[in-house]
């Protein structure tokens, strides 16, 4: 492992500038050793009784102008504004929705969803589960598509949001607040993301991991961005 990845997260500034020079960060420890929030963050960031990584996620994403969402096995990442464009066209293949969904490679739940996400983005999760009537007894799967189109790059989590109480006071977990890569991160998104073709994004970024972690092996590396 090179020195790029010799750091500790005490700050929010910390977590910000992890997420700038890492690219590809995992909130969780997974698969590929040292590539992750977790294994970085100091005690004091990760559970204690002051304002820690939970609290800055939605800062950080804000501050940073980053994608997070839960793009690796339905677990949650930090993917930089530089690498999100290759990220996403490696994973939808090419394709915008509309694409996808004609030549049948993405199902009508997901479309009524990503539609519906679309209209409304930035939009927090209660509010589409209300609106798409994702209750008991009504439309199903929401959890499963909201998973599948973030793993596929058509959808981030663009903020957490907390409650108030009557005194104005946060508590609670922060609600996610969902919306597209290309409302969110604009057009820099937009103007780069098909640039290239999908295999070349996959090399380009199998290639700075690598760079990142050269005692992972290639495979793992390739089983971990696919």
């Amino acid at each position: 492992m090179r020195a790029d990845l010799d750091f500790i997260i005490r700050t929010k500034d910390d977590l910000i500038d992890a997420v700038q020079r890492v690219g590809i960060l995992p909130l969780f420890q997974n698969r590929i050793p040292g590539l992750s929030v977790e294994e970085h963050a100091a005690p004091s960031a990760w559970f204690s009784d002051e304002p820690g990584v939970w609290e800055w996620k939605g800062p950080v994403i804000r501050e940073a102008g980053c994608a997070y969402g839960k793009f690796f096995g339905n677990k949650a990442a930090f993917i930089s504004a530089e690498w999100f464009p290759d990220f996403a066209n490696y994973r939808r293949d090419g394709y915008d929705f509309d694409a996808r969904y004609d030549d049948g490679l993405a199902s009508y739940r997901d479309k009524q969803l990503f539609e519906l996400l679309g209209s409304l983005a930035p939009v927090l999760s209660k509010t589409l589960k209300r609106e798409g009537n994702y209750r008991k007894g009504g439309t199903i799967g929401f959890d499963t598509s909201m998973n599948r189109l973030q793993a596929q790059g058509y959808v981030v989590i663009s903020d957490f949001v907390y409650m108030k109480d009557r005194y104005g006071k946060e508590y609670g977990w922060g609600v996610a607040e969902y919306s597209t890569p290309e409302k969110f991160l604009g057009e820099a998104f937009t103007r780069t993301v098909y640039q290239r073709q999908p295999e070349e994004s996959f090399q380009r970024m199998l290639e700075h991991l690598h760079t990142l972690l050269q005692g992972v092996s290639a495979a793992t590396l390739r089983s971990f961005l696919a």
